[in-house]
């Protein structure tokens, strides 16, 4: 299993708050994070280096998110990255013709998960250790917290005798 860290996120939205929140998410839980404010920008980075994962807006000045993830279609490392669709129009007018329009063509890549906001941060970075099959910070934080409240509760006996299978 892959660490967090050797993977890096393209937050791809056109509201800085938005990106804000998904990037220190992100990075809190270990990700390398870059930003793009539409999909205009988002093209640009993924030409220089494409990402191992996207998460994407729907609705974005200059190129879509709908529209970006056809271009990504018609590359053929492109269409590789996963994509996770953040939107608070899944359901409304506004994002669903453009939803059900990808899923229609059947034509990779078609977004991994789809997130509505407001999302909460373990929605977004589970869903993303999912999808890349990795440990995040997130994770192994609360490992390490798990395995400390063990030792604290454990009785000094318990604890010789694991040192010894340990030892």
């Amino acid at each position: 299993m892959a660490l967090a860290s050797e993977k890096r996120i393209l937050v791809v939205d056109d509201e800085p708050d938005v990106r804000d929140f998904l990037s220190t998410c992100l990075e809190d839980a270990g990700f390398q994070v870059e930003i793009a404010i539409d999909g205009f920008d988002a093209l640009e980075k993924i030409e220089k280096s494409p990402p191992d994962l996207i998460t994407l807006d729907l609705l974005m000045p200059r190129i879509s998110g709908i529209k970006l993830m056809r271009k990504l279609r018609k590359n053929k490392e492109w269409k590789k990255i996963p994509v996770i669709i953040v939107t608070a129009h899944a359901k409304d007018e506004l994002g669903q013709k453009d939803l059900e329009g990808i899923y229609a063509e059947e034509v990779a890549p078609v977004p991994e998960h789809i997130l509505e906001k407001p999302i909460t941060p373990s929605s977004l970075v589970n869903g993303i250790g999912k999808i890349l099959d990795v440990q995040t910070d997130v994770e192994a934080a609360a490992e390490r917290s798990d395995v400390l409240n063990l030792i604290k509760n454990c009785s000094p006996d318990k604890l010789k005798e694991i040192q010894g299978l340990l030892g």
